[in-house]
């Protein structure tokens, strides 16, 4: 009798053992799904786009992941998501969601921790209104009308947009941009500076823009100018001769003679002083240029046949150095 009674005690501890096992696995079981559906990939088939709302929510955004086939169910990533993703809010925006993806991946795209898809629109320094009006009618997905922006307003850098933004949107983002870089550069502002307001930096910046695309001379081009205002001299810009006859576009040929002598409000060639506003959109370094220009006596210069000019402070010294362009061009067949 005692035999058979620890033997029954014995079968009863046995069973009870076995139920501990098979609920400890059971748990390893459901551990093991619930961390295979959040970390190991995902149902979405190709790479996709993924586009967050402002002020959208974790249950919203979980239902269009669910529709757009890149998670199996909304409320398991959700409930996952609470458990073992990082804390944070989601990124209004658009993304790329990986083919694949895992849940963790696709929570850490949305807050921003892999980076959104970055949709870039590009002014390049010197860019007249009017090209950039035709570079944002032609950007498909940009919506809604806009007017040329007023010539100088826009500060050329690249500028994150969405898909389905409006064209106005952006404008408004590149002005209040410009806004904020003039004000920023215009209380470093040199003694030397000529302009006393700054839409008359901004003007001159733009001329300095047209006249010379090496960053490294624009503050003397820049302190030329200055120096010619100063003086009362004609500026004899170029470029403000262009200005009135294709609003900054390329001219596409020769200037003129007749459009050098001119009369109108821009053509710096017939007329002393500022033209009436800018001619482009001048870039920070231009501005900056304007704004604490090279401290010289530099009145004339040409060009020097490497992309760069040559500077000189008497017409004596110019007149030689136009010679020596006039030869250069001569070598190059193009007189």
């Amino acid at each position: 009798m005692m035999a058979r009674g620890r033997f029954r005690r014995a079968t009863r501890l046995g069973k009870a053992q076995w139920a501990l096992v098979a609920a400890a696995l059971l748990v390893i079981a459901y551990g093991t799904h619930f961390l295979w559906g959040w970390y190991g990939p995902g149902p979405l088939a190709h790479e996709a786009p993924f586009i967050v709302s402002e002020g959208s929510g974790m249950v919203s955004v979980a239902q269009e992941l669910e529709a757009e086939g890149a998670i199996a169910s909304a409320g398991t990533f959700r409930a996952r998501a609470r458990l073992l993703g990082h804390a944070g809010g989601l990124k209004a925006g658009e993304f790329m969601i990986p083919a694949h993806a895992s849940g963790a991946q696709i929570l850490a795209i949305l807050q921003g921790t892999e980076g959104s898809l970055r949709r870039l629109f590009t002014v390049p320094e010197g860019m007249p209104s009017v090209m950039v009006y035709e570079k944002l009618l032609a950007q498909p997905m940009l919506t809604g009308k806009v007017t040329v922006p007023a010539e100088g307003s826009i500060l050329p850098n690249s500028y994150d947009y969405q898909r389905g933004e409006s064209r106005a949107a952006v404008v408004t983002r590149m002005q209040k941009a410009m806004a904020q870089t003039l004000a920023d550069l215009w209380a470093k502002r040199s003694p030397r500076t000529i302009a006393r307001t700054p839409q008359e930096a901004v003007i001159l910046a733009s001329i300095v823009e047209k006249e010379t695309k090496l960053a490294s001379e624009r503050p003397m081009v820049a302190g030329l100018y200055s120096n010619r205002l100063r003086l009362g001299m004609k500026l004899q810009a170029d470029p403000t001769i262009i200005y009135p006859i294709t609003q900054g576009r390329p001219l596409g040929r020769r200037i003129r003679e007749s459009e050098i002598h001119a009369v109108n409000d821009y053509n710096t060639y017939a007329m002393v002083g500022l033209p009436k506003a800018p001619i482009t959109n001048p870039g920070r370094d231009s501005l900056a240029a304007v704004l604490n220009p090279a401290d010289t006596h530099a009145l004339y210069m040409v060009a020097d046949g490497s992309g760069g000019h040559v500077f000189a402070d008497t017409l004596q010294q110019h007149n030689a150095n136009v010679a020596k362009w006039f030869a250069i061009r001569r070598a190059k067949g193009e007189m």
